[in-house]
């Protein structure tokens, strides 16, 4: 049966106090926070690449310790380590020339990732292979990504729930969708980062989704709702009433699809995640 799944981007915020969590000292914020919501993103450990030969894991004494503060029925969703899904290393200027990552989708590191997860290995969802935007210097074509995808899903460990988010508009289309639902993937929408709207998309594209998707609520103007917010994230600053009427619409549609949804909200969306997703689950039945 297909279900709904409320969390945030990461959790641990000092302005969430009273919201979240108890303003005292000392407290374990993964555990009040798993108080009111079954799943939440961890993007910490998407930060990996550090330079040639200098890839970063997640410890497994820091995963035990997460799954324990969380009841058995809460679900992780992360974001698969940037080492795995940048094509070139980051440059500090356009003027440099790229260099190849080595890492890039390579099953072996892959490997190296899900086994430092394996403690949190019964509350593990879904695992999300976030792209950046490929341009004809990084990827000739789509049809090239789709190829070197397909090979690396194809040797990773199976039993697992493998999502993509593609920061390439020009990839949402029938080929992708229908690579996905072969390969066993979901898809990740994104709202935000000059991606089209998920709305849009999902009229499009959405019969041709597997039984998971997840949903990411990012604002459109992340330096400015910072900068409104002075990083204070204990209200709404930009509503969104028209996006979370046609979100109540969408995650009405896609369970009675029967296709179970991650919904991850980010404090740059409206202001506060914590309060967003109050506002959802007034609009849900």
């Amino acid at each position: 049966m297909a279900e709904l799944r409320l969390g945030t981007c990461s959790w641990k915020y000092d302005s969430w106090k009273g919201l979240i969590y108890p303003d005292r000292p000392g407290i374990n914020h993964l555990k009040e926070y798993a108080a009111h919501y079954d799943t939440v993103e961890i993007d910490q450990w998407f930060w990996s690449l550090h330079g040639p030969g200098k890839v970063s894991l997640p410890r497994p004494d820091i995963v035990k310790a997460y799954a324990d503060s969380v009841p058995e029925d809460f679900i992780f969703s992360v974001k698969v380590p940037n080492s795995i899904t940048l094509t070139h290393f980051y440059r500090k200027n356009k003027a440099e020339p790229l260099k190849p990552n080595p890492h890039f989708l390579s099953p072996s590191l892959m490997g190296d990732f899900l086994e430092n997860l394996a403690p949190m290995a019964e509350r593990l969802g879904p695992l999300m292979l976030q792209f950046e935007y490929l341009n004809k210097q990084k990827m000739a074509s789509q049809d090239e990504f789709l190829l070197k995808l397909g090979d690396f899903i194809s040797a990773c460990p199976e039993g697992f729930t493998y999502c993509v988010e593609t920061r390439n508009p020009g990839y949402l289309n029938k080929p992708y969708f229908d690579f996905l639902a072969r390969s066993g993937m979901g898809h990740v929408f994104i709202q935000g980062y000059y991606m089209p709207s998920i709305f849009d998309t999902y009229r499009e594209m959405g019969p041709l989704l597997g039984d998971l998707t997840v949903i990411r609520l990012h604002g459109p103007d992340r330096k400015g709702i910072e900068a409104r917010t002075g990083s204070t994230w204990n209200r709404i600053i930009e509503p969104k009433d028209d996006e979370l009427a046609e979100l109540k619409t969408m995650l009405e549609d896609l369970l009675a699809r029967g296709v179970s949804a991650y919904l991850n909200v980010n404090n740059h969306y409206e202001g506060s995640a914590p309060l967003t997703i109050e506002r959802i689950r007034s609009l849900l039945p």
